[in-house]
């Protein structure tokens, strides 16, 4: 992947997918290929830079003060460690660290669950230089938090009344703070950071991204919150679907979402990605995907999936070769 200017390299796009299912919608939602790659990301509200600015600062200006607890758990590649530190608002972030049993750690990569959480580490990821961060973003999974539903359908709309409140601004202060956390953990590595999300958390990164330059390299997988007056109109079985009803019954929820937005986010990363895009996704509508990954204005590279949030023939395939890729695109961090 070259270096300079706005590159791109992709897969020779695969005939559009035709799946069977039982959705009241079609998941590709009209959009042919062509279609994808011409969507254009929506204006960014003119104090967006100064919101975003701001909300950085006072995240920098944290200690993280990272614990690790070596679980002592049996694996033939990772050592496993649970971990913990503190983000913004005093609210205390759990999770996991992996690092290779074998060699040096020569990179750290944070990495983003998708809205459902996560209950443990991935051991599939690659074993070779990495140490990994598995952070549970504020309310979810391992960093529940009183009065705060871990429902996706509620979480996305926690305190959505509010820009300065609203809990995705919280989530994406918890994955600036994992990369303090890391270079805190690893100071060594601080120039060799990188950062790997899906769906939710790659939305999430995507904002994250857009500000954090201690972030050297990132893969995008499916990532949400693309788009977001475009997606309050496409049906869908994801968080979704839940904004939707609450901006039918009240209003005015542009108000807050226009400032998260991944794809408004994306015109601020200049890192080289590996973008994972999908052509049918019900629960994360690819013209937000793509959006995203049209607005990325440094080196990047798209990995086409045929689906995703879905089962379907090829799925196993693409992913294992998405990971084969992605060792090799975090090779050189």
């Amino acid at each position: 992947m070259r270096k300079s200017g706005l590159n791109e390299r992709m897969q020779v796009f695969p005939p559009m997918p035709v799946f069977a299912h039982d959705y009241a919608f079609d998941p590709t939602y009209g959009y042919t290929k062509e279609r994808l790659l011409s969507l254009v990301p929506p204006q960014e509200p003119g104090d967006y830079e100064i919101f975003w600015h701001a909300r950085y600062k006072r995240a920098l200006a944290l200690d993280a003060d990272p614990i690790l607890l070596n679980t002592r758990s049996s694996h033939p590649d990772f050592g496993i460690y649970k971990l913990k530190y503190r983000s913004t608002d005093d609210v205390i972030i759990r999770g996991w660290m992996l690092t290779p049993h074998s060699g040096e750690v020569e990179r750290v990569v944070v990495v983003g669950h998708g809205y459902g959480g996560r209950e443990g580490p991935d051991f599939e990821l690659p074993n070779h230089g990495t140490a990994w961060l598995f952070p549970c973003l504020r309310g979810l999974s391992q960093s529940r938090l009183s009065g705060v539903s871990e429902n996706p359908a509620f979480h996305v709309l926690h305190h959505i009344e509010n820009p300065h409140l609203y809990i995705l601004g919280g989530c994406v202060e918890d994955i600036w703070l994992c990369v303090s956390a890391a270079i805190d953990l690893f100071p060594h590595l601080s120039e060799h950071v990188g950062y790997a999300g899906t769906s939710f958390g790659g939305g999430l990164g995507a904002m994250a991204l857009a500000w954090d330059q201690r972030v050297r390299k990132a893969h995008l997988n499916v990532p949400s919150f693309g788009h977001q007056a475009l997606r309050l109109t496409l049906p869908t079985i994801g968080s979704g679907a839940s904004v939707i009803e609450h901006e039918q019954k009240h209003g005015h929820v542009m108000e807050t979402l226009q400032y998260f937005d991944a794809a408004v986010a994306a015109r601020h990363i200049g890192i080289p990605i590996l973008f994972a895009g999908a052509l049918f996704d019900p629960a994360v509508a690819p013209p937000g995907q793509f959006a995203i990954f049209n607005a990325l204005t440094g080196p990047k590279e798209l990995f086409l999936l045929e689906a995703g949030h879905f089962e379907y023939p090829h799925r196993v395939r693409q992913e294992i070769a998405l990971r084969v890729h992605l060792e090799a695109f975090f090779e050189d961090l």
